[in-house]
């Protein structure tokens, strides 16, 4: 047992500190997926029952490879303090720690705590504690808050559902916290002239600015408050928590007033947007988001169509509700505009003004118009790689856990090289500017039970990819239904079953090559081999992008090649399995696949693709789309820029 990097007060040198050590090493070395274990933060600083705490750090591990835990050593008020709080994992730089009034009162309610906190996981692999760094915190721990609002940020002119800002501190979090309420009263005096007519009390939930700070909260002045025509209001705003299983605590009244004003667009955003894509609309005073409340935006002006000339165009869009500043409208072929012109085909641009119009009840008012200029742009595919736990943690199987990034950077430029010259854009975090995109989920093993390397689960083929929002992931009933395996994605460990010897992982496909042994036996540590660990890594070895060195002798080279190898298998299986989304193979027509063998045809059966081909070794690959099918996808996913030159098979 080490000793802690932090001497303890007096009052604290008593206490054990067992647990606070580093993790006994294996033979083969500490587990690669906690080798850079780390704590940088945990907030938020006040602690209540209900409170969840975020750590945030490195090289966390999923529940199956770990349990992790905060530990936490000091003293608070007068007492030394020493406990262990279970964190869970929720993703591989953040854990989460629910905290109760009984783990509270191990530190001592109503007291502040000054110590070092560390992450401990106890490993799966070898049984053994691992530990971060240190990392010295200080926790004030609290039955209740009381809300001590200051001040009021954006004072006097505003429009329906802008942000008050509240500053101060005792502000609760939300979720098994509780909730801070505004509670307005006062009048409300119109523009278009009358006495100032008393408001019924309204309250209003509040949500902090920043998630884990107690010391500033806002809350939208709904159109609920004083309707949402022009005028003045005038009152007080009382600040209240109402925490979980405690009686409601509320601070005095402050006085305030604002000037509310007709809504407005500022801008449209972007500039060209395709089917399926977010055109933001920004300006203030939009309503929704609750009963009898809705935006509307009313173009009129021309729409001049690419190649023709300019035709009147009026119409009304009906956007979805984001805040009072902010709606956005997704281009889609289900309303007027869809039904005015064939987004799948027709581009152009419109020039005209758009004019917000907002309704609460039984109120209706036309806001200020704004000269804006929009263009329809060609139908893009958006792929979003959807990287899931099981899918980083697999790779221990193969000891490349280390390499994850590397890995996904030739899975990106494999497929990338696939759809070059085609609308066609892969993403590695969700779009917020598209509603309709793809999202494919690669995962550690295949849930249907069948080795399958990857599977398009999407309900029947897509012919002309009229869907554009297929999810190849999870469980799809309606796939199931039909007779076919109900989960989709990509699963990386039936890749084992090229494997001459694949252990317990998977069971030998009938083209395993021991070419894929030479690719990967060095790293195996279920064959008794080191796996690729940080200090093998070098930040300037470059990427090979070709495979005339593999399998190479020397360790680094190894990494090199199976880093290519893998990113070949994973970015060609992903390529395969998008394009039966997209309708292929043999598109207009029956069948998933092309018809016969032929080297180097990505949509070729699996059988028929042998490792080295996939792999792009000994001359073999890259797998491409075959020339109709090219076509195809140029036709449907089109972009103004020249095909690649690339040498592809007929289909036939």
């Amino acid at each position: 047992m080490t000793a802690p990097r932090w001497r303890l007060p007096i009052v604290a040198a008593a206490v054990a500190v067992a647990g606070m050590t580093s993790g006994c090493a294996t033979s083969s070395g500490p587990d690669v997926g906690l080798e850079g274990l780390a704590l940088v933060k945990v907030a938020p600083i006040t602690i209540i029952p209900g409170s969840k705490l975020e750590v945030k750090g490195e090289s966390f591990v999923t529940l199956k490879y770990g349990s992790a835990s905060l530990h936490l050593v000091g003293n608070a008020g007068s007492h030394a303090v020493n406990v262990h709080w279970p964190a869970m994992f929720v993703d591989f730089n953040t854990l989460s720690v629910p905290v109760t009034a009984a783990m509270l009162g191990e530190l001592g309610t109503n007291e502040d705590f000054h110590g070092v906190a560390t992450v401990d996981v106890v490993a799966t692999s070898d049984d053994q504690t691992y530990s971060s760094g240190d990392l010295l915190v200080d926790l004030k721990l609290r039955e209740q808050l009381q809300p001590a609002p200051t001040s009021f940020l954006g004072q006097g002119v505003i429009f329906v559902n802008d942000d008050i800002v509240v500053m101060g501190d005792g502000f609760l979090l939300g979720g098994d916290e509780g909730v801070t309420v505004a509670q307005l009263d006062g009048c409300f005096t119109p523009d278009a002239g009358g006495a100032c007519r008393p408001i019924a009390l309204q309250e209003i939930p509040m949500t902090p600015v920043d998630p884990l700070l107690r010391t500033a909260a806002r809350f939208p002045f709904r159109p609920g408050v004083a309707g949402i025509k022009p005028g003045t209001f005038t009152g007080h705003i009382t600040i209240e928590n109402q925490q979980t299983a405690r009686s409601p605590q509320a601070a005095a009244p402050l006085p305030a007033s604002y000037d509310l004003v007709t809504s407005q667009i500022f801008s449209i955003d972007p500039p060209a947007a395709s089917l399926g894509q977010y055109v933001f609309v920004r300006g203030g005073g939009f309503v929704g988001g609750e009963p009898s409340g809705s935006t509307e935006v009313e173009l009129s002006g021309s729409f001049t169509a690419a190649g023709g000339g300019a035709a009147p165009a009026a119409l009304t869009l009906i956007p979805q509700f984001v805040d009072g500043k902010t709606v956005r409208y997704v281009v889609n072929t289900d309303d007027e505009l869809g039904h005015t012109i064939d987004l799948r085909v027709a581009t152009g641009t419109f020039t005209g003004t758009a004019t917000p119009i907002v309704s609460f009840g039984s109120e209706r008012v036309r806001g200020v118009a704004k000269t804006v200029t929009f263009s329809i742009a060609p139908v893009k595919q958006i792929l979003f790689l959807d990287y899931r736990p099981s899918y980083v943690e697999e790779l221990r199987d193969f000891g490349l856990r280390a390499v994850d990034n590397r890995i996904r950077d030739r899975i990106k430029a494999v497929v990338d090289r696939a759809y070059a010259g085609v609308n066609v854009e892969v993403r590695t975090e969700p779009p917020a500017d598209f509603e309709l995109y793809e999202h494919v989920e690669l995962v550690g093993v295949d849930p249907n039970g069948q080795g399958l390397f990857g599977y398009d689960n999407s309900p029947g083929k897509d012919n002309g990819n009229l869907r554009l929002y297929d999810r190849l992931g999870g469980v799809n009933a309606l796939t199931q239904a039909d007779g076919y395996s109900g989960y989709g994605g990509v699963f990386v460990a039936s890749l084992m079953g090229f494997s001459k010897h694949p252990g317990k992982f998977a069971t030998s496909v009938p083209g395993a090559d021991k070419l894929f042994d030479q690719m990967f036996d060095p790293f195996r540590p279920d064959l008794g081999h080191e796996p690729v660990r940080s200090a093998d890594l070098s930040a300037s070895a470059s990427p090979i992008t070709d495979g005339s060195a593999c399998p190479a002798s020397d360790r680094a080279s190894q990494i090199q090649c199976a880093v290519f190898v893998m990113g070949n298998l994973i970015g060609g299986t992903l390529s395969h399995e998008i394009g039966h989304s997209l309708g292929l193979a043999n598109p207009y027509a029956d069948g998933f696949h092309d018809a016969g063998d032929a080297p180097n045809r990505l949509m070729d059966n699996g059988g028929d693709r042998p490792f080295v081909e996939r792999a792009e070794l000994q001359g073999q690959g890259p797998g491409v789309f075959c020339d109709d099918e090219y076509s195809y996808l140029r036709m449907i996913l089109p972009v103004a820029a020249p095909p690649p030159a690339v040498d592809r098979p007929t289909c036939f």
